[in-house]
């Protein structure tokens, strides 16, 4: 663990020196240093992050990630394993230092509650999908609680259809469920139950992509994905 913070400490300097340049395109050596940074948040905090992979099929070439939301740890959890630009509330943008390198690494921001934000953040995920960009998201609309919300918002069922982009699920379980929730603290708080918890195993499952021209409505997608969820 002391060596993970030595790690993300020597690439924390740098990346958030470099973030004051003009901002490099999505996906450019930037996007490359983000996700290793966030590999050595990863080892910093002491997670023993797991990969399975379910799938049976090579991933698309483009694809919406969309996953389910326990824990703040996803944040970093997904871009250490995945090269995706993700989706994060508007509040992360104010995070000291990590607000700051997660934005010029091409990390998108909503304001959830606005609906000018989200179609704004829509068209900026279509641009991000044209571009040749894949997009990580948590349907969930944010973090809910430990066990899967009762339903999914129709955002990005929504962007798939429209765009023929297969949706790429990812199931996320913490062992030590309580330890890896994150409800009313702080983010240094938060930080520490990650680094004390009794269990550090956090398993992330992968699954074949799930394809838009499959369903005839966004609702039946929806019902669909959700109930491969639970």
């Amino acid at each position: 663990m002391l060596l993970g913070w030595l790690e993300l400490v020597l690439l924390t300097l740098p990346l958030y020196l470099l973030s004051f340049l003009p901002p490099a395109p999505p996906g450019s050596w930037y996007t490359h240093l983000f996700q290793s940074w966030c590999r050595a948040f990863v080892h910093a905090l002491g997670v023993d992050l797991r990969l399975h992979q379910k799938n049976r099929k090579p991933l698309p070439e483009r694809y919406l990630l969309i996953a389910n939301h326990p824990s703040a740890f996803e944040d970093i959890g997904i871009p250490a394993l995945f090269d995706v630009d993700c989706l994060a509330k508007a509040e992360v943008r104010s995070w000291w230092i990590v607000g700051r390198i997660s934005a010029a690494a091409g990390t998108l921001f909503v304001q959830r509650e606005s609906r000018e934000s989200r179609q704004e953040v829509t068209r900026q995920i279509i641009g991000r999908l044209e571009s040749g960009r894949s997009v990580a998201l948590y349907p969930e609309g944010g973090i809910k609680g430990k066990r899967l919300h009762d339903q999914f918002r129709y955002g990005v069922f929504d962007i798939s259809l429209r765009t023929g982009i297969p949706i790429l699920p990812v199931f996320i379980h913490y062992e030590a469920q309580d330890d890896f929730h994150w409800s009313d603290q702080l983010l240094l708080e938060k930080m520490l139950d990650f680094m004390r918890t009794r269990n550090s195993r956090a398993n992330y499952y992968l699954y074949d992509a799930i394809h838009p021209e499959e369903f005839e409505s966004k609702e039946s997608y929806i019902e669909a994905v959700h109930r491969l969820y639970l």
